[in-house]
């Protein structure tokens, strides 16, 4: 320590400095007060096991905000996190001790996270079991303020520097804590007490090395704590009998987003890039701050000038001058910016509040660190393939024909089946072809647990993905997962857990009776041999496998809509029609497609199947040229006759036309048939059967809509007689103009390979 003349003159005991964790006005009161009181050691509320990873801080590599992470060592997914910014107090009380001429010991003495994950699953150090009261709330009420964050900012964020006694400002806080503490005692928050045990048997041990010279940086609420005088044996008897488990520890990234209160953190703050902009900003913060926020509403494309600049900065100190406040405000500042810059509008603002006040900063972490294996390979192929960890979320557009992009697309793919959402599938823009997609990035600190997990199934990234698709196959338990991960695993170019993956897949479906689920299994299938051509990857094994479940849907499926079903079930049974019709489409097995028609022909011709499904399986096979109009008009005559309930007719109504109307715009025979059926449905069961012919009809587009209603105004005098064409067609096929489109379906949709 100092002498007589340093501000510590006079104290007897260590230097507690009880801080707010992530306050710029502490951690600069902080730096004041180590420079004043020169203490011999420094320790700081954390857990111990990151002594160890204490010297990685000093590494050029190691760029705030950044965690201390510690997991169960045979439970990854049971962590907790130290988050620390360049403004958070702790950060500047390590800088400071490496940055002497002589470095300084600093230790962590919070209670060992070994403790911390034995007795929580993985909560927040911060966390707890019940709420205690808020000390900053108190505090501000007590001083007439309404916002906590205010007073905060006023007393001691926006305080000046170079006052003679950088330690008066702990003294006060401690002394108000002391009174908060004998008015609340733990607050209910019972973890505390023993917490604060292990710290001052930490403290005894530092005294014994160091005496009286060393400091201790915490959370003001335990300064009291702290500074009370108790036995080394009753806080022995707090620790007796802890849980405990083996962890281990490392530094990950860390990001401003999550730093706020709304991305859950205990200890977090709401406005970390404001409280970075007044840590960073040595003077004329407010003008500083407005002159950013002015260039990030420029990049917006606003009109935003330095008279906006200069004005924005007199409201906010005028503000502040008639709310008595030291200096201008988040508050005051923000009022400004909506007022001037904003045109009173909440849009910017928010985009103000979201990109500034909180902003999208990700920390980095030196090699050095010590990280599980996957992670380290993980680092090299986003390093390798260019892929830069962002806490800002970001569209990623990929073109699977560049080997550069398919690796990328192989990556993000893998690691989304080791549950590693670094990125997840985008509707592509532009584009609904195989060899595109889009990928929506933003790496969260949380998914460094992820990738801890993830470590059991191997050391590399493919290796982990391999063994995980396996061990998901082995554990299935419908088929549909089978084809699901067959899916993702082609996706994925997982070649070496295919085999594995195929035969669970063809265990389950020879096993599986239900037609329902065999529908909904294929065509994942189907899907899933489009992938060969455009990555590269052999997907012909599936082909077999496609094959065999589309012969025994074929076989079963017209029992199966046979078998008196109810109206829900018959619209979940066309919805698999639907899907099984394109599949086959897909498909290459010889003589499936005709086998596939005749299924459908069963169905149109069946009473006994539900209407919805017959008028389904007519509509398939007019569209593809299958089922002549004659026999169309003559099945919808019969569906449509009086002898058939009107809930039957609906239905096929429903399962004919519904998705789309264009086919009723330019067959008016048809039309008319399902006008003439519609107009002689009686009333009370026109009542029974209207919302369902509304859904039908409602789902056609605006134009759609128009034309059938000027068709049916101009009746049926007026349409195209039965024999006759609709108008712009042709009675026949003229193959010579048919033939004259292939050119140009050429260029669009050239051949693969």
């Amino acid at each position: 320590m100092n002498g007589a003349s340093s501000p510590a003159a006079g104290r007897r005991g260590p230097l507690l400095l009880g801080v707010r964790h992530h306050g710029p006005g502490s951690a600069r009161a902080v730096r004041a007060a180590l420079e004043a009181a020169r203490p011999a050691a420094v320790l700081i509320e954390g857990p111990p096991e990151g002594d160890a990873l204490l010297a990685l801080a000093a590494d050029p590599g190691m760029r705030p905000p950044v965690a201390l992470l510690a997991h169960a060592a045979d439970d990854p997914g049971r962590a907790a996190f130290w988050p620390l910014a360049a403004f958070s107090p702790e950060w500047v009380a390590i800088r400071w001790a490496q940055e002497q001429e002589v470095p300084v010991p600093v230790r962590f003495i919070d209670l060992p996270a070994a403790h911390t994950l034995a007795a929580e699953s993985g909560t927040d150090p911060d966390g707890g079991e019940s709420v205690r009261p808020d000390p900053l709330a108190v505090l501000a009420e007590t001083a007439g303020y309404d916002d906590p964050e205010r007073w905060w900012e006023d007393v001691v964020e926006h305080r000046g520097a170079g006052r003679a006694d950088p330690l008066a400002a702990f003294e006060a806080l401690g002394e108000a804590m002391g009174a908060l503490r004998e008015a609340y005692g733990d607050g209910g928050h019972t973890r505390d007490l023993v917490r604060e045990a292990y710290m001052r048997q930490r403290m005894r041990a530092a005294r014994r090395e160091f005496g009286d010279a060393y400091a201790v940086v915490c959370g003001a609420w335990h300064v009291p704590a702290l500074r009370a005088k108790t036995t080394a044996a009753a806080d022995k008897a707090l620790l007796t009998g802890l849980p405990k488990v083996k962890v281990e520890t490392t530094w990950v990234p860390w990001s401003h987003r999550r730093l706020a209160r709304a991305g859950g953190y205990g200890a977090g703050i709401t406005s970390p890039g404001w409280y970075a902009h007044l840590f960073a900003a040595r003077d004329r913060p407010i003008e500083r701050w407005l002159t950013k926020v002015a260039g990030l509403l420029r990049e917006e494309d606003r009109q935003v000038s330095s008279a906006h600049v200069i004005e924005a900065v007199r409201l906010a100190g005028t503000l502040a001058a008639v709310r008595g406040r030291p200096v201008a405000g988040l508050t005051e500042t923000l009022e400004a910016v909506r007022a001037v810059m904003c045109d009173g509008s909440e849009i910017p603002l928010a985009l103000v509040e979201d990109r500034l006040v909180v902003g999208d900063v990700l920390g980095e972490v030196p090699d050095g660190a010590p990280v599980v294996p996957l992670q380290r390979d993980l680092t090299r192929q986003q390093r390798s393939l260019r892929l830069k960890a962002e806490a800002q979320e970001r569209d990623l557009e990929l073109d699977l024909r560049k080997d550069t992009d398919a690796a990328k697309s192989l990556l993000l793919h893998r690691l989304r089946l080791l549950g590693i959402d670094w990125g997840t599938p985008a509707a592509s823009r532009g584009s609904t072809g195989t060899f595109r997609e889009t990928w929506r990035l933003r790496w969260e600190p949380e998914l460094s647990v992820r990738v801890a997990e993830a470590g059991i199934w191997g050391t590399t990234v493919v290796a982990a993905a391999t063994a995980k698709a396996e061990a998901d196959a082995a554990g299935a338990a419908e088929l549909g997962e089978v084809t699901a991960l067959a899916e993702r695993c082609l996706l994925a170019g997982l070649s070496e857990a295919l085999p594995a993956v195929l035969r669970a897949l063809a265990d389950r479906a020879a096993l599986d009776t239900d037609v329902a689920r065999l529908a909904k299994a294929l065509p994942a299938l189907a899907r899933s041999l489009r992938y060969g051509d455009v990555r590269g990857t052999d997907a012909a094994a599936l082909g077999t496998v496609a094959g065999g479940l589309a012969e025994r849907i074929c076989v079963a499926l017209p029992a199966a809509c046979a078998a008196g079903l109810d109206a829900d079930a018959a619209a979940e049974l066309r919805g698999h029609v639907d899907g099984v019709h394109g599949a086959i489409g897909l498909l290459e097995a010889d003589g499936l497609w005709d086998r596939w028609s005749a299924v459908l022909r069963a169905l149109a011709g069946r009473d006994t199947v539900p209407g919805v499904i017959r008028g389904r399986a007519a509509r398939l096979l007019l569209d593809d040229g299958r089922l002549p109009a004659e026999e169309t008009a003559r099945l919808m005559g019969l569906a449509l006759s009086p002898a058939a309930s009107p809930a039957d007719a609906a239905g096929w109504i429903d399962g004919f036309a519904g998705g789309g109307g264009t086919l009723l715009v330019h067959d008016e025979r048809l039309l008319g048939l399902i006008d003439a059926w519609l107009t002689g449905v009686p009333e009370r069961a026109f009542t029974d059967v209207l919302p369902l012919l509304r859904r039908t009809f409602g789902s056609y587009e605006p134009a759609v809509k128009r034309t059938l209603g000027e068709l049916i105004r101009r009746g049926p005098s007026a349409r195209a007689a039965p024999s006759q064409a609709p108008e712009g067609f042709a009675p026949t096929l003229d193959p010579a103009r048919a033939n004259a489109v292939l050119p140009v379906l050429s260029l669009l949709l050239p051949t693969p390979g």
